[in-house]
């Protein structure tokens, strides 16, 4: 059976990434969020894979891609680089399955850079103004004070963050498997540098272009999201025009691991 695995690398304009790829069929590519990884995909991969040749990568200064210092990771950043994936992949019109920061990375690369998709499904959604929290906003104006926290303080606020995305409780092995990328040296610094260079500037760039999508679209949302409520999913349903809605009950901010099975039936009834 297909598993998540991270088994190549390639070295994009924003540094090396790893990715991995499993299946047979019409390509599909999943695009993870922030602060998420590839991850995050790992129980939709096996029965996606069963139909489709699935790829997914983490974006550069996530997971187990490159985190060097000073890199930039700005949601620009992510579009051109989703953009090189599709090249490096050969991949011309492939179905995109994306989440939170995932959304705003592939709508800048299908309608700022020319990216054709086949199929588009968003899913919780990073895409239009304002997004964020508080704690968001309060970091990235002060990263300085968090660098070099003691690690066992560093582990408890990326817990903390974490847990805030769910409406209910992740398989424990998940969880830690989700945390773990930023407990490293280099996935520390990242972790507060992704807050510093969020700019609501990039999603400002396609909102006015969200009717402009070139193929069939499905917007998935959890019902229960505390990071970005479902009202603003409707408002993007509404924006797109086109677009298919779907609502998944007791969800939050992580369908794909909240709810594996109602995810997977609401993306193979579409793809």
């Amino acid at each position: 059976m297909a598993e998540w695995a991270l088994n190549e690398t390639f070295k994009t304009s924003a540094g090396l990434v790893a990715a991995g790829r499993a299946g047979d069929g019409p390509d599909l590519v999943l695009a993870h969020g922030w602060p998420w990884s590839s991850y995050s995909w790992r129980r939709l991969i096996p029965p996606l894979a069963r139909q489709f040749r699935v790829h997914w990568y983490d974006m550069p200064g996530y997971g187990q891609s490159e985190k060097p210092v000073e890199q930039r990771t700005s949601l620009d950043v992510q579009g051109e680089v989703f953009a090189e994936m599709l090249a490096h992949w050969d991949l011309t019109m492939p179905r995109v399955v994306a989440h939170d920061f995932g959304g705003a990375t592939t709508l800048r690369a299908h309608l700022l850079l020319g990216c054709e998709f086949q199929r588009f499904v968003l899913m919780n959604v990073v895409a239009m103004r304002p997004w964020g929290s508080a704690f968001f906003d309060h970091v990235g104006k002060h990263v300085e004070a968090f660098q070099n926290l003691p690690p066992h303080i560093h582990r408890a606020i990326v817990e903390a963050y974490i847990k805030g995305a769910f409406a209910t409780e992740i398989d424990r092995i998940d969880f830690d498997h989700l945390v773990a990328p930023w407990l490293t040296e280099d996935g520390a610094t990242s972790f507060y540098r992704q807050f510093a260079q969020a700019d609501e500037a990039y999603t400002a760039e396609i909102e006015p272009h969200f009717g402009e999508i070139r193929c069939a679209t499905k917007i998935i949302w959890g019902e229960d999201d505390p990071w970005i409520p479902i009202d603003r999913g409707k408002a993007l349903h509404k924006a797109v025009g086109h677009a298919e809605f779907a609502a998944l009950r007791g969800v939050g901010h992580m369908p794909q691991l909240e709810d594996p099975d109602a995810t997977r039936q609401q993306l193979l009834d579409f793809l």
